[in-house]
This record gives C-alpha cells, sequence and structure tokens, in this order.
C-alpha cells in the first residue's frame, strides 16, 4: 500500500467533506424550496458536487498512483451528520418565511468558501495535472456563486442595471 502524507490525507478529506456538505446542502435547500425552477437549480447544483467527487476519486488516484488513499482515509470523519448542514439548516429555520432567500445567502458563502479552498489547494499542488483540475473545481464553484447570486438578486429584485457586460453567464470570466 502507498502511504500518503498526512497534508495529502487532510486535503483530501477536507476537499470530500466540503462537496460532500454542499451536495446536502443543496438537496436540503431544494426541499425547502417551494418554487418549482429554485428546486431545480438547487437540484442541479447537489448534481454538480458529485460530479466533483468523481473527478477527485480520479484525480487522488492518479496522483498517488493508487486507490491505497480510499482505504487510508478516515471514512468515519466522513459519516453523519455534518455541523455546518446542521448549522445551515437553523439558520434556514429561523428565516421562516425568507428560507428560500436565506438558502440563497447560504448557498453563495459555501461556495464562497469552496472557491477559496480549491485556489489554495491548487497553489499547493505540485502535480500540474492536479493544479489544474483544482482550479477548474475552484471555476466551477465560482460559476455556481454567480448563478445563486443571480438569483438572489432577481428574487430579491436587488439587482442593478448594467451599463456594460461585466461577466459572462456561461462561466468565463
Amino acid at each position: 500500500m502507498t502511504e500518503i502524507s498526512p497534508d495529502v490525507k487532510t486535503l483530501i478529506q477536507e476537499a470530500i467533506k466540503l462537496e460532500v456538505n454542499g451536495q446536502a446542502f443543496f438537496k436540503q435547500a431544494a426541499e425547502a424550496t417551494r418554487n418549482a425552477l429554485g428546486k431545480k437549480m438547487f437540484n442541479r447544483l447537489a448534481d454538480e458536487e458529485v460530479k466533483h467527487l468523481e473527478a477527485f476519486s480520479r484525480l487522488f488516484s492518479s496522483v498517488i498512483k493508487s486507490d491505497d488513499w480510499k482505504k487510508q482515509v478516515e471514512r468515519e470523519q466522513l459519516k453523519g451528520p455534518a455541523e455546518v448542514i446542521e448549522e445551515l439548516a437553523r439558520r434556514m429555520k429561523r428565516a421562516e418565511g425568507q428560507s428560500e432567500v436565506e438558502a440563497l445567502r447560504i448557498g453563495m458563502e459555501l461556495e464562497t468558501k469552496a472557491v477559496e479552498f480549491f485556489r489554495r489547494a491548487a497553489a499547493e499542488m505540485k502535480d500540474p495535472a492536479a493544479r489544474e483540475i483544482f482550479e477548474k473545481i475552484a471555476d466551477e464553484e465560482r460559476f455556481h456563486y454567480d448563478i445563486l447570486l443571480a438569483q438572489h438578486d432577481s428574487v430579491t429584485r436587488s439587482g442593478f442595471w448594467l451599463d456594460s457586460s461585466e461577466f459572462q453567464m456561461d462561466g468565463k470570466y
């Protein structure tokens, strides 16, 4: 069995937890949302978190040149209710009539944290392929943030008029 360093092990666990928590949150937000289009958006974001997990599995196996990391990552740390999701659920419950707007805000917070995490992880990667994957996932998380922000601005009617395009909704900045 190939031994992995504690730093790589921690990175793997944190990346997986981030995506698992994101998926759980977006599923919960979809259940709490009454609007059909809102449900669809949150479910799509949850599905994309699963795709990220699949990409991580391939990435870590190729970087480590083995699937042994799956045995070494402490699965028990990834099981059970996530503290972050429980806190987010409490925030949504407290928001009562505004739970959909709160779900959008929380989603934006999660995506911001994910972007920061994956950008840092990319910067720490020595392997160019691993760096590229983390940068790509950071870009996808940024696109998720933009989707949530656009939805938030639409729902709260807090958007503003632009005199020129400041970003593209296709995720290309």
